[in-house]
């Protein structure tokens, strides 16, 4: 950012996660952008408590004017993971999109901050090798295109958790992060993520120490669980027949998953900034969430309906990794599943046993399904005989096809 840009930053306000990085960006900014008011932000998107104990007074601490915490869990929820279940969006077949799919909530609110204290910037503390970077500033573009966007990492001469901490020992601004640090984790109420340590090296099988949130698999119980799921036109309302609001319901399956140790994956994915990259990640409720939803969507949709939901989830999930929540292909994405949401009310039975969460049981007043036509006994609904004719139309292109290759090399032969 040139010099004169930068006299101009009078008001900032930085997605602040009271970590070392973050903690090191807000004396940085006051000091090379002039003196600017740094304002900080906290979403609180379910990452815990124990994330947010105190992060206001070490946001002061390290130089802030002040510091804004949001609670955004239901929202986060009901407004964005929901919808992205409608679609079914599954990342290069496994990955959930737990990291990916809380970016556009949080800009949202980052953006509804800054605009409140009348702020000239946004700050952001991703590095320049990920796509959190591009998830956060293409909802900016989208949102408040007139606030300038400072990413630190971009800029700075530090390369090293090293240089973070002498930078804030030098200024004498506490922090309570080490150099112990081996996995670089992100959390919400969704899943959470591990990245770093051994798993550098494709090659080497993740310790126990990578995962936090599920029971090993090997050690889970012997008994299979269950949970019932009850959707109302494609959204979750009720939980082993509880009512429950929709990050009550998310934290409920987690707690169930998690002790079954469902929803592990360690996978090596695309980056969107042109990289693999390889990941862990622990997705208990969400599992079990998006198999329920699957499920009961398979008794309910038709096969052309299923075919083309399914080409939306594949596209959607593309869309959501790559942070296009605010555009118009999103919405009218979103507005697809939607509509085909409004026929998934019923209920589902997802059985979780070692690491599984299998569909076992469906029901719905809008099901397809029907007895008479699927069963192998006798009928008085379907003629088979019937089946001949569809069959010889079905396959009249390929039987056409035979027949003119026939014909060729009869001519060819003579």
């Amino acid at each position: 950012m040139a010099l004169a840009a930068k006299k101009q930053i009078k008001k900032v306000v930085l997605a602040y996660s009271g970590g070392l990085d973050t903690s090191a960006i807000i004396p940085w900014l006051k000091e090379n952008y002039d003196g600017c008011e740094v304002v900080a932000f906290c979403a609180d998107v379910g990452q815990g408590e124990e994330e947010l104990v105190g992060i206001k007074e070490k946001a002061i601490a390290s130089g802030a004017s002040e510091c804004y915490v949001v609670d955004l869990k239901e929202e986060y929820v009901k407004d964005y993971i929901y919808p992205i279940i409608k679609t079914g969006a599954v990342y290069e077949g496994q990955y959930l999109l737990g990291t990916s799919m809380a970016r556009p909530v949080i800009a949202k609110a980052h953006v509804e901050i800054a605009l409140k204290v009348g702020a000239d910037a946004v700050c952001h503390g991703c590095t320049g090798k990920g796509n959190d970077q591009v998830r956060f500033e293409s909802c900016f573009a989208a949102l408040a295109p007139q606030l300038t966007v400072i990413a630190p990492w971009r800029e700075w001469d530090m390369v090293s958790r090293e240089d973070l901490l002498d930078y804030l020992a030098e200024r004498n601004i506490p922090c309570s992060a080490s150099l112990a640090k081996i996995y670089s984790r992100d959390a919400n109420a969704w899943h959470i993520s591990h990245e770093g340590g051994e798993l550098e090296d494709p090659w080497c099988e993740p310790s126990k120490e990578v995962w936090t949130m599920t029971v090993d698999p090997m050690d889970a119980p012997d008994e299979a669980g269950k949970v019932m799921l009850s959707f109302e036109k494609g959204e979750l309302v009720a939980v082993d027949g509880k009512p429950m609001s929709a990050y009550q319901s998310l934290m409920y399956l987690n707690e169930k998953a998690a002790a079954h140790g469902v929803g592990r994956i360690d996978i090596v994915e695309n980056r969107l900034v042109g990289m693999k990259s390889r990941g862990c990640y622990e997705t208990p409720g969400g599992t079990v969430l998006m198999a329920g939803y699957k499920g009961l969507e398979s008794l309910i949709l038709d096969k052309e309906s299923l075919k083309y939901r399914e080409s939306v989830g594949h596209e959607f999930s593309h869309v959501i990794y790559d942070g296009r929540w605010f555009t118009p292909l999103a919405k009218a994405q979103l507005a697809s599943a939607a509509s085909f949401a409004e026929k998934v009310t019923g209920d589902v039975v997802v059985k979780l046993y070692k690491g599984m969460a299998q569909v076992t049981q469906r029901r719905s007043p809008n099901s397809l399904y029907s007895e008479a036509f699927a069963t192998f006994g006798a009928d008085d609904v379907y003629d088979q005989k019937h089946a001949e004719g569809f069959i010889r139309l079905f396959s009249l292109s390929s039987r056409i096809t035979a027949l003119q290759q026939a014909d060729s090399v009869i001519t060819e032969k003579k």
